[in-house]
């Protein structure tokens, strides 16, 4: 059996980050780990898709339309354009944060509404303000290890191995804020 993760974000949100902590812990795990970065306009606040794909064998990183067992959102919109990945009885764990693409911005186009009822409506649905959390633990950019936390709480694999990932792939600088970042996230 393989587990199929995608993650979605805009560029400078620490999708990449995320999908080397997850690779780190499902290999820790025992298990055979493809990972497979699609950057888009990632330097310029674009749209980030990974696909993280694990098990006894794995033979590709890509993840198609309605396989993904978990979908993890680093914003409201980039969970809208990643529910087609979620497979039918499948989840979504969606930071409840806005960021405005470039359309948005110009007046070209309005922000969508009623987005979480939307995701709701079609799979599982876990909301958590990663963005607040990030900030009130120290600094916005553990918004990424906050949903780690989140989605380590629903991976059923032991919290100590997604701490040690945490540990080997974050800079010691930043350690004990993604730490706190990462126990907020998983005792949501």
């Amino acid at each position: 059996m393989v587990t199929n993760i995608v993650i979605v974000g805009v560029g400078g949100q620490g999708t990449l980050l995320a999908s080397r902590i997850i690779g780190s812990v499902v290999v820790d795990a025992g298990y055979d780990v493809k990972v497979s970065e699609v950057h888009g306009m990632s330097q310029r606040g674009g749209s980030v898709i990974t696909y993280v794909r694990y098990g006894d064998k794995v033979n590709s990183p890509i993840i198609t339309e309605k396989n993904a067992d978990i979908v993890l959102a680093f914003e409201k919109l980039e969970a809208l354009r990643g529910l087609d990945f979620v497979k039918i009885g499948g989840k979504i764990i969606v930071n409840t944060q806005e960021i405005m693409p470039m359309p948005v911005v110009t007046g070209a186009a309005k922000y969508p509404e009623g987005i979480i009822e939307t995701i709701a409506d079609k799979c599982e649905i876990i909301t958590a303000d990663a963005s607040k959390i990030a900030l009130e633990v120290g600094n916005i950019k553990a918004a990424n290890v906050v949903l780690i936390g989140v989605l380590a709480k629903n991976s059923g694999i032991e919290k100590e191995k997604w701490i040690e990932a945490v540990k080997t792939n974050v800079p010691a600088k930043f350690l004990d804020l993604n730490l706190a970042a990462f126990e907020k996230g998983y005792n949501i």
